[in-house]
């Protein structure tokens, strides 16, 4: 990871298609393009490649997150269950959609904990927002159960796990939406981009139009004819970052067979220590392979660890539990609601209190979680000379 390593001919070919046009907006200007319509292709090669009826690309993976979110009617005063484990964008879109973030804890898996999201579960709950972190999955079968059971909406968040499979079946597409993200650290990347894949066709239109102004596309070469069903807001992806995604997606099955060699190198060099485990993955054959993480004894163990690989040139390593963005322990912004205008959740009487949230099992896991990415560019000398470091902290 990420994609960018291996950015080459392919995509500076797919670029220049587009270049040639003169046509960077993915809508309309049907004779000028000469055919050429990225966006609709990268929509069909993702629909392809995850099994996904629909697919609607958008310009991040946060669009994607607050467009899945408003397609399946999640809104104001809705509690949806989310991990304190994520990327800030997760809980950014729940809180600017009007909806009440709700913590549940995490387990081993580095995502959310199905017991503990029962526990959450309230007359207000709506929806469950799982986060498939660091490249591999959730608990999703039993998530996926608990959600039929319980009459909510699943949707995915797998901005970081794009490749990652469950059973044979894409990540992604367990929930009523799935939601990825072609950022610059990403899988594949576009530099910004991400997608809504869903089987049900109310929830493509819904989403295709929320993207894009409310248009129902439906007026053929001429955008003014369009209907508007909806309101909704700017989130179109352009054809140049389409492009781009196009062509690193055909690149994706080759970036996962690195990733996973890589990965096994290091990790084998882990295993010759007993005081170490690793995070538990629920079907190891459908991890993505972009991050090693490594579960040290306890905190000082593990910021000893990091250290450690940051001084041996095995760095960058990430102890979550540390991490601005990524846990709910540094996000102070979040916790007192400080956004630039009055919130929404402001109106609720009473207010969420999010300054009181606590996670302690959460806690207990990420104070031992030290993850190292993978790269695409090390070469078997560069493999070898990182396993031997490793070894040599961990004194085998």
């Amino acid at each position: 990871m990420p994609g960018f390593e291996w950015f080459g001919e392919e995509e500076r070919r797919e670029v220049g298609e587009v270049l040639e046009t003169g046509v960077l907006f993915r809508y309309g200007f049907d004779t000028q393009r000469r055919g050429r319509w990225k966006a609709q292709a990268l929509e069909r090669a993702l629909c392809e490649r995850l099994g996904a009826p629909h697919c609607h690309v958008v310009c991040s993976g946060t669009a994607a997150l607050q467009t899945a979110l408003a397609a399946c009617g999640i809104g104001a005063g809705d509690e949806v269950i989310v991990p304190p484990f994520t990327f800030v964008a997760t809980i950014e879109s729940v809180i600017l959609a009007g909806a009440v973030p709700v913590f549940a804890e995490i387990d081993e898996t580095l995502c959310l904990d199905p017991e503990s999201v029962r526990e959450r579960i309230t007359e207000r709950t709506r929806a469950v927002l799982v986060v498939h972190m660091c490249g591999a999955m959730a608990r999703i079968d039993a998530l996926q159960a608990l959600c039929e059971t319980r009459g909510l909406t699943l949707i995915e968040d797998t901005a970081q796990a794009l490749g990652a499979s469950f059973r044979g079946q894409a990540l992604g597409t367990f929930g009523a939406m799935g939601c990825y993200s072609f950022d610059p650290v990403k899988t594949i990347t576009a530099a910004e981009g991400g997608a809504v894949v869903t089987g049900d066709a109310a929830l493509y239109h819904r989403a295709e139009q929320f993207a894009d102004h409310g248009h129902d596309h439906l007026g053929g070469p001429d955008r003014g004819a369009d209907g508007h069903p909806i309101m909704g807001t700017n989130f179109r992806i352009s054809e140049l970052h389409a492009a781009v995604g196009l062509a690193q997606l055909r690149k994706l099955d080759r970036i996962l067979d690195t990733q996973r060699r890589h990965k096994a190198a290091l990790k084998a060099a882990f295993a010759e220590s007993g005081d170490l485990a690793f995070r538990h993955l629920p079907d190891p054959e459908g991890d993505s392979a972009t991050f090693l993480t490594v579960l040290a004894p306890d905190l000082e163990a593990a910021r000893e660890l990091q250290r450690a690989l940051a001084e041996s040139g095995c760095g960058p390593a990430f102890l979550w539990y540390d991490n601005n963005w990524h846990y709910l322990r540094r996000w102070d912004h979040i916790r007192a609601l400080r956004l630039p205008m009055r919130p929404a959740l402001g109106l609720l009487s009473p207010p969420p209190d999010l300054e009181r949230v606590e996670t302690p099992r959460s806690d207990a896991v990420m104070q031992r979680a030290v993850s190292l990415p993978v790269a695409l560019s090390w070469d078997a000398a560069e493999l070898e000379r990182r396993a031997r470091a490793i070894r040599a902290i961990l004194g085998v």
